[in-house]
């Protein structure tokens, strides 16, 4: 069989963030339990000698890489851009431990981009990140399409 499938794993986590200059309550420090669903597409393999026959992604493969690159990184921190107040920022890492610098403005949109960029690098020959859904809150969610970022 030659046909693409598309394979999906979903991925929670607790995060808590802040969005600088922002005219909501955003702006304060406040958590969020997100939900992450991977959607990558490819050939399964054909090869009855290879472990991975008849899989596009082995699950436990897909699991590695986001909990490495995504989970194990943002779960439990609080998340700031690079340009919110220095003192602030100090405060909230004494205070809270974990927390990560990112160089853009940590709302659901720019994350999901982020992540993309994130998996893409570390994803096996013959696939291709398809598309990523972010859940912030359980009625929303940003996405990521790889065919509008082409």
């Amino acid at each position: 069989m030659n046909s693409v499938i598309r394979v999906t794993r979903e991925f929670t986590f607790e995060m808590a963030h802040v969005l600088r200059n922002y005219d909501g309550p955003c702006r304060n420090v406040h958590g969020h339990s997100y939900r992450l669903f991977v959607t990558l597409s490819g050939i399964p393999v054909n090869d009855s000698n290879n472990p991975k026959n008849g899989m596009v992604i082995d699950f436990t493969d897909l699991k590695n890489i986001v909990m490495q690159e995504i989970v194990d990184q943002f779960d439990h921190a609080v998340v700031v851009s690079a340009d919110f107040d220095r003192e602030k920022t100090r405060m909230m890492s004494e205070t809270f431990g974990n927390t990560v610098i990112v160089d853009y403005q940590p709302t659901c949109e720019n994350l999901v981009a982020d992540f993309a960029e994130r998996i893409r690098k570390h994803l096996p020959s013959g696939t291709k990140l398809h598309n990523l859904r972010l859940y912030e809150t359980a009625k929303s969610y940003a996405e990521w399409f790889a065919e509008d970022n082409k």
